[in-house]
């Protein structure tokens, strides 16, 4: 599995922490900024990443801003992305299980890093169960490409 990382100025703390537990799992993963401290536009790091999913090069990303709402109806944007704002270990875990989420999405001002740590490892070693979600998933497929 290959992950790509990132966030924007609101994010750089949490994602981190991320990035330690992908070590921590032995995950596969490019961080792709920010390193500023200064305000960027979190579409800036969202679309890339999104795109890169998209194309197949990584399996997943993990993008955070403050909230994680900016990234989440950015990534939601590139053609093939199921971008998932997560704050819960439950929705973590379901979000991969029936929807084949492929983008993790969070916000550094709503969870602590503990929680985000958990929410990261619980959302990369969940499977997607296919069967019915499958068909519901496909939907989903069919209606961007019209």
């Amino acid at each position: 599995m290959k992950v790509i990382l990132a966030s924007d100025h609101g994010g750089v703390n949490l994602r981190k922490e991320v990035a330690e537990v992908l070590n921590d799992l032995e995950v596969e993963f490019e961080d792709i900024g920010c390193n500023c401290e200064g305000s960027v536009d979190y579409s800036d790091y969202a679309f890339p990443a999104a795109e890169r999913v998209a194309s197949g090069e990584f399996d997943k990303a993990i993008l955070i801003c403050g909230t994680g709402i900016g990234m989440s109806i950015a990534a939601n944007k590139v053609k093939g992305v199921r971008a998932a704002l997560v704050h819960d270990l439950f929705t973590a875990k379901v979000t991969r299980e029936h929807n084949d989420s492929n983008v993790l999405c969070m916000g550094e001002r709503v969870i602590g890093p503990g929680l985000a740590k958990e929410i990261a490892k619980t959302w990369v070693s969940t499977d997607f169960e296919a069967g019915r979600h499958e068909r519901r998933v496909s939907k989903i497929a069919e209606y961007e490409n019209k």
